[in-house]
């Protein structure tokens, strides 16, 4: 397990917390956990990919929040560092967004940033 803090890279809203709780138990697997990763491409230069694994690499930098367990690979986690994964579920649609202190510049979906 890495020695980096929770402190050091992406943190979970209350609400993020929970909706990614629901998601895990409809998945009927107790051992997945969120990864939260970033990718060269998108509009402006990076974007953000996140999905359910079961595998955690060596080198993997694991969070937990309560129940919730969150995956990040090393390059990921320098470019989260002091981003916060929210979740937001309301009349102008419902859905998972990261505040990233490090993005310069974001494009219009939200999904990609530099």
């Amino acid at each position: 397990m890495s020695s980096t803090t929770q402190t050091d890279t992406i943190t979970l809203s209350d609400a993020a917390v929970a909706k990614v709780a629901e998601l895990v138990a409809q998945e009927g697997q107790a051992d997945l956990a969120l990864r939260v990763a970033v990718r060269p491409g998108g509009c402006s230069g990076f974007s953000y990919e996140m999905f359910f694994d079961s595998d955690v690499a060596d080198d993997d930098v694991q969070l937990s929040f309560g129940e919730v367990r969150v995956l990040v690979d090393p390059a990921s986690s320098k470019l989260l560092s002091g981003a916060t994964l929210d979740y937001k579920d309301g009349l102008q649609g419902a859905g998972f967004a990261i505040n990233n202190p490090n993005a310069q510049r974001t494009c219009g979906c939200g999904q990609s940033f530099s």
